[in-house]
């Protein structure tokens, strides 16, 4: 039985990871960092096939011993501070967690079993005020805030401990992912739960910033899949996984609303204290590489991940407000 550690277990994408490997009959074991308001809802369903573990991306010492007591095959870092705003807010702390925390936990690698295969969660974000479109695995970063800068010392920490100790060490650049499971803070599940509470009529509004930003935005079950593939290769190596569509809010927004037959210009809000410091304009993946060489193709369209969040949503606010 093969044994996988997920770092950020407990996310949107760590939770798919791990239904993932348990379907294709891994051992899985969850890194959690020790808190008294630890949310395990995204894991429940799961919770007691896995098998959860102290430790964090701070702390050198724990994922040493993470390492030499469960000696896993793979490793999945997908833990970060990964909420692009609050990167602003908090710049040091998101740069020792998304851009330190993997040397950390590559150098506990080196340390313990060098044969482990480790796969990194890079970002679209990296690419930031683009220099090519679409971007590729080739395109030069300009990452636009700090979240964006941690996650290119991430990608290229990695790069380096495959070249000068010849890591398994893989780089997957991640476009914009989502599900019902995602958090409220990001676009497309605040608008999907946003249009849920005011047709249900508990909600008048919808306040979002800039909405001519575009996403190349997919389904989060699908892009998990990906990162296994990159696992399974002979060679190490950096992929682009993306829908290679893009989407800009407005059209979140008016397939979102008229989905339950609204018009979304009645209900959506400017607001100033929702635009970022420095833009992200327009992103948009080219996965040739991805398909080409893992296989891999989204399953989920566009319309169908908006639909499919708009329903989880609504099922949603119903049970929490007591809605028949």
């Amino acid at each position: 039985m093969p044994k996988a550690l997920i770092t950020g277990i407990t996310g949107q994408d760590g939770s798919y990871l791990a239904e993932f490997l348990l379907e294709k009959g891994y051992e899985v074991i969850g890194m959690v960092r020790r808190s008294s308001t630890v949310n395990f809802s995204r894991i429940r369903h799961i919770q007691d096939k896995i098998t959860l573990v102290s430790g964090d991306l701070l702390d050198q010492g724990s994922l040493i011993n993470i390492l030499q007591e469960h000696r896993p095959d793979e490793v999945y870092n997908l833990a970060a501070q990964s909420f692009v705003p609050t990167s602003w807010e908090q710049p040091v702390f998101t740069g020792e967690v998304t851009g330190l925390g993997v040397t950390r936990i590559l150098e506990a690698i080196r340390m313990v079993d060098d044969g482990i295969r480790f796969y990194q969660a890079s970002s679209s974000e990296m690419f930031g005020k683009v220099r090519e479109v679409p971007q590729n695995e080739d395109t030069p970063f300009y990452p636009r805030s700090p979240y964006g800068v941690a996650k290119v010392y991430g990608h290229w920490i990695t790069v380096n401990y495959r070249e000068s100790y010849g890591l398994h060490a893989t780089s997957g650049i991640l476009f914009n992912h989502t599900s019902p499971r995602r958090g409220l803070e990001f676009v497309l599940r605040k608008i999907t739960h946003g249009v849920a509470k005011i047709k249900l009529g508990l909600a008048d509004e919808l306040r979002l910033g800039n909405l001519d930003s575009c996403r190349d935005i997919g389904f989060a079950g699908d892009y998990v899949r990906a990162m296994w593939l990159m696992l399974q290769q002979p060679q190490p190596g950096n992929y682009v996984v993306a829908t290679e569509e893009t989407h800009s809010i407005r059209e979140m927004c008016a397939e979102a609303f008229g989905y339950v037959g609204l018009d979304w210009e009645e209900y959506v809000v400017q607001d100033p204290r929702f635009m970022r410091p420095a833009e992200v304009d327009l992103l948009v993946g080219d996965a040739s590489k991805a398909r080409q060489v893992l296989g891999w193709e989204p399953k989920v369209s566009f319309r169908e991940l908006v639909r499919m969040m708009v329903d989880a949503d609504l099922e949603l606010v119903k049970q929490e407000h007591g809605l028949g």
